[in-house]
């Protein structure tokens, strides 16, 4: 079966214009070609495994899946008037196939924008990627990109459609936007996250060795919020960076009103405007002469579920493993016991060690997500190989800690990652 192909028109369209246009001297299109192979192991344990165990299939285990992706990048720069324009885009085009799942084939605008220099100020409108804050492993004041943390791959994540004026001085910044405004009138499951519309601030000053941040944002159904952050570099070897935010209202799942432990109809879980909350990270880095490097980070997600719902959420678990009735709605209500897996933070407390060495053209890293609540641990081991156009990756995670962690009951248990890329 031929695999579909998706284009969104207008804005792949537009791509396509930039790249026949005539670019200015020293503009040229460029991108990437990558190859990906990645290998899942489903878990043994959790709610999906509980209802395969009750009715086969109905919840089908992760699949492996090889991926081809093109990403074309082209910039273009003209001075109409006299006032230095600049016309980017970033397009995405993939095919992937895997062996319990149809092959599929799809193209995904990352940027494109028009961007105006009026000297010390900057004028950007269209979709982009404007990804903000301090951390590595978690970033609370990421208010516009919210872009997904610690992938295995790192490639270039969908920007946001925004408006974005920038003010910028010998120490200082200041950038204000509006992001998705084409979502301001609208107040349901698609309007949630990133995607709600949202004005937000970024003001930045350096002092010497010290970075200092803060941050506004107004959501249109999760209100207000402010944060703050800082990055000192002590000594040529430690860096040291925190970041805070405090949040009138926050997007989250939550399970429906009046529902016991007995099996339901449709899935109980659902996307919610909870309270008010608090998020904040403490890190920092060393970094050694033979380009070694240890970060460690500690950071509380308020917008996760709390301890007391995972023990609910676990306490339903069982009651459906053990409920009599069908077996279909027994499986599926198990199988929707998977939803709240869908976020940046299981739990709420996270400790994060990292350590990496860059010998050469390598890079090798090694780093474990630990979760204090139930001794849940993820492991990620890395190697990277960098050439004059190529670049190799191998990534392996894989869960560990006690049979009842989270981690240990996430659908899949074990990710093994090949990729290639060629630089054009």
């Amino acid at each position: 079966m031929p695999p579909s192909f998706h284009l969104r028109r207008a804005a792949a369209g537009a791509l396509c214009a930039l790249a026949t246009m005539p670019a200015l001297a020293g503009d040229k299109p460029g991108g990437e070609l990558r190859l990906s192979w990645t290998e899942r192991g489903a878990s043994a344990a959790g709610p999906l495994a509980e209802a395969n165990r009750r009715l086969a299939g109905i919840a089908p285990p992760p699949s492996d899946s090889a991926l081809v992706e093109a990403e074309l990048r082209h910039t273009l720069r003209f001075k109409p008037f006299g006032t230095p324009l600049a016309l980017s885009g970033n397009l995405l085009l993939q095919a992937q196939d895997a062996p319990r799942d149809a092959a599929s084939a799809d193209a995904r605008v990352n940027e494109v924008n028009a961007a105006v220099d009026l000297g010390a100020w900057q004028l950007v409108a269209g979709k982009k990627v404007v990804g903000w804050d301090v951390g590595y492993g978690f970033r609370p004041n990421d208010v516009v990109q919210q872009e997904a943390r610690r992938t295995l791959l790192a490639a270039t994540p969908e920007g946001r459609p925004l408006l974005q004026l920038e003010h910028f001085g010998a120490e200082s910044a200041l950038s204000m936007v509006w992001v998705n405004p084409q979502r301001l009138d609208t107040d349901d499951d698609a309007s949630r996250g990133a995607a709600e519309s949202a004005l937000a601030l970024r003001a930045y000053r350096r002092f010497g060795a010290l970075d200092a941040f803060g941050f506004g944002r107004i959501g249109a159904h999760t209100g207000a919020s402010a944060g703050a952050a800082l990055s000192w570099v002590a000594t040529d070897a430690i860096e040291l960076h925190a970041s805070w935010r405090v949040q009138q209202r926050h997007d989250g799942w939550q399970l429906a009103s009046g529902i016991g432990a007995a099996p339901t109809a449709a899935n109980p879980w659902r996307q919610a405007t909870r309270g008010g909350t608090a998020q904040w990270l403490l890190g920092g880095t060393w970094t050694g002469e033979l380009q070694q490097s240890v970060m460690l980070e500690y950071w509380h997600d308020g917008t996760a579920l709390p301890d007391r719902e995972w023990d609910a959420w676990r306490l339903r678990n069982r009651a459906l493993s053990a409920a009599p009735g069908p077996a279909i709605r027994g499986a599926a209500s198990l199988a929707w016991q998977a939803t709240p897996f869908a976020a940046p933070s299981l739990r709420q407390d996270n400790l994060f060690v990292r350590l990496s060495w860059q010998p050469g053209r390598w890079q090798l890293s090694a780093d474990t997500l630990y979760n204090p609540a139930d001794h849940g641990r993820l492991h990620t081991l890395a190697a990277q190989w960098q050439g004059e156009r190529w670049r190799l990756n191998a990534a392996w995670r894989f869960a560990a800690g006690p049979a009842d962690a989270l981690v240990k009951q996430l659908p899949t248990r074990r990710s093994l990652l090949l990729a290639a890329t060629l630089a054009f």
